[in-house]
């Protein structure tokens, strides 16, 4: 087990080189912010969280080697392999569950989470309200909420610098944050939908963090002859992350929300 306050190295994702460095900088912000979470959180035994949507245990798994018991609840048959490959080749145990959000209620007494993560799912749920409504539904009172969703506003600053101009103006416009019909993502978020979805959850939002702000529009070149550049990108994202100018273009919004 590592110590629990520190952020675990495999939260940094997998890759050699300029792909490990790019990877560290686009998870440095949300693993500090975890982190924080925790120890506020710690009372001396292990926390009970659950990761909605987990997926491979990309989170799950570091949360695991902290020592904390930690439920992955989706969809795919294929991902929850994956996840429980992945956590007996780190050497820890995460209970993998084939669900849904609408499904976390028969799966979890009311209130009986001290976290749950939900990274990049409220895209892809067919009601984000409802989805988050399930999710306060098993929060205990002091827990918290870890929120990871698609940034729509900079979703149209990606668009216009690939030249695509007028589907940057559509994704704008959209309610749904979408540059049109062959959009791949369902749904994206600004900042005030995602602190409504949040007050009306019955939680309270505590922060709103930027997450990938500079990470996804550096230039290639940017790492040639620059051994350092990995590392000066996470203190960069890391500046960025809370600056109020720049939270707005960041591929990613990051909320911790509290039940009270």
């Amino acid at each position: 087990m590592t110590d629990r306050s520190g952020t675990p190295a495999t939260g940094f994702g997998t890759g050699t080189g300029p792909a490990r460095a790019a990877n560290a900088a686009r998870t440095a912000v949300v693993w500090d912010a975890l982190s924080r979470l925790l120890d506020r959180l710690f009372d001396g035994e292990p926390l009970e969280i659950v990761d909605a949507g987990g997926g491979t245990g990309g989170a799950a798994v570091p949360l695991a080697e902290l020592g904390h018991r930690v439920t992955v609840v989706e969809p795919s048959p294929d991902s929850l392999a994956a996840l429980e490959r992945r956590a007996a080749e780190s050497g820890v145990m995460v209970r993998g569950v084939q669900g849904e959000t609408q499904d976390l209620a028969s799966l979890f007494p009311a209130a009986s989470a001290d976290l749950v993560l939900v990274h990049n799912v409220l895209e892809y749920v067919d009601d984000p309200a409802a989805a988050l409504a399930d999710v306060a539904g098993v929060t205990r009172p002091g827990g918290a909420v870890s929120l990871l969703v698609t940034n729509a506003v900079a979703g149209a600053l990606h668009r216009v610098l690939a030249g695509h101009i007028t589907e940057a103006r559509h994704l704008l416009e959209d309610p749904d944050g979408r540059w049109g019909g062959a959009d791949p993502m369902p749904r994206r978020f600004t900042r005030q939908q995602l602190l409504d979805l949040i007050g009306h959850s019955g939680l309270t939002g505590e922060s709103v963090r930027g997450v990938r702000v500079f990470a996804d529009i550096l230039p290639g070149q940017a790492w040639e002859g620059d051994a350092q550049a990995g590392q000066h990108l996470v203190e960069l994202e890391r500046a960025a992350a809370d600056h109020p100018e720049l939270i707005g273009v960041a591929t990613q919004l990051h909320a911790v929300a509290l039940k009270p």
